[in-house]
């Protein structure tokens, strides 16, 4: 209703007007309104007004009812046009979610093998981080070793001669009497005072 102009409104009173002037011309010229049997005169007046009000109906809501398709047609037009943009667009996401799965299991086996590897160099680089640990700890461990012998062979050393002093004590005071003993010391007191 907001689509008709003022001139539809002019063409409308104009109809109404011719419509009305003949249905009151009909109505003149029949007997009265009376009742009768004679098809021709009521009814043909009738069946006129009634093509002439569709033709004027006709062309007052011509271009109105001709515009609200259309604007509808095209309403629709533009419908479906944005719908089939969504369908692309969601077709296309889908193939790329497709893509992506197929090389999801792809990339899940490239990162297992990336994780294995890098558990690998790690178990290597800790094997040799013990091996460097325990060859030092066995450098070390001889080093020790070395010097607790050295110093096991000194205490020896030593034992066996405090040990070897003690007997050579013993067989020398069973084996020098008393004028050796005298000698001795006469001896020791001419180095020392010489």
């Amino acid at each position: 209703m907001g689509n008709f102009k003022p001139r539809h409104f002019k063409v409308a009173g104009l109809v109404t007007l011719v419509v009305t002037g003949f249905g009151a011309v009909a109505w003149a010229a029949s007997d009265g309104g009376g009742v009768h049997n004679s098809w021709l005169r009521v009814d043909t007046w009738k069946v006129l007004n009634f093509g002439i009000l569709a033709i004027a109906g006709f062309f007052i809501a011509k271009k109105p009812v001709a515009q609200f398709f259309s604007s509808r047609k095209q309403e629709i037009a533009d419908e479906l046009k944005g719908l089939e943009e969504q369908r692309a667009a969601a077709e296309k996401k889908l193939a790329e979610y497709q893509a992506k799965f197929k090389n999801l299991d792809q990339e899940s086996k490239l990162i297992v093998e990336e994780y294995i590897k890098q558990g690998e160099e790690a178990k290597q680089r800790i094997l040799a981080e013990a091996k460097d640990q325990a060859a030092k700890l066995e450098d070390m461990a001889k080093r020790t070793i070395e010097q607790e012998f050295k110093a096991a062979k000194a205490k020896l050393m030593q034992e066996i001669v405090e040990r070897a002093m003690e007997q050579a004590e013993t067989v020398i005071k069973e084996s020098i009497s008393s004028e050796d003993q005298d000698n001795l010391v006469d001896q020791y007191l001419k180095k020392v005072v010489a």
